[in-house]
């Protein structure tokens, strides 16, 4: 009788830890799901994928993403960012290729980061962004504008003239082209 008591409540145990470990590696239940953008630039195919948080009544621009420091440009793992071919950056070249996607927000003009280094988890222990400058491939500078109408989740879109940030109150266009 003990020993199948003891069968059970093992049973159950590690029936309740690896449905706790499935729960945990659905990663679109997470309070900043992940999410891709996808478009074409000419012929070329680019693809961003990020994690998708929330405003929450949260003030944004300065305070939640502060203004002058790198950001991951998105939530948990890193944002990438993907082309299949050679395309221009804000005039400037980057190779087909897998890329960190990183900013830094200022009120008048962002700084666009594209690093080398992907697969990491987009901050440090310390909570600065996880960016090894060494890798850095490209930097670009983009203009935010204020958006007609306001967005609770962070999202990307990527159209034939590049691609655009959007979230909360500001949208922050970075133009690409073949």
């Amino acid at each position: 009788m003990k020993s199948s008591f003891r069968f059970a409540l093992t049973l159950l145990f590690v029936f309740s830890i690896s449905s706790l470990t499935m729960a945990q590696a659905d990663k679109s239940q997470r309070p900043s799901p992940p999410a891709t953008a996808t478009g074409k630039i000419g012929t070329a195919t680019v693809t961003i994928q990020y994690n998708s948080p929330s405003v929450k009544g949260r003030t944004v621009w300065g305070e939640l993403v502060p203004y002058g420091k790198v950001w991951r440009a998105g939530a948990n793992e890193a944002t990438t960012f993907e082309t299949d071919q050679a395309i221009q950056v804000g005039g400037k070249s980057l190779p087909a290729g897998k890329y960190t996607l990183f900013a830094i927000p200022e009120e008048k003009q962002w700084t666009f980061i594209f690093n080398s280094q992907t697969g990491q988890w987009g901050v440090k222990r310390t909570g600065e962004a996880n960016l090894d400058r060494a890798n850095d491939v490209l930097t670009v500078t983009a203009k935010p504008k204020a958006m007609a109408s306001a967005s609770e989740r962070l999202m990307y879109e990527v159209t034939p003239q590049g691609f655009t940030l959007k979230w909360a109150t500001l949208e922050v266009p970075v133009s690409l082209k073949e």
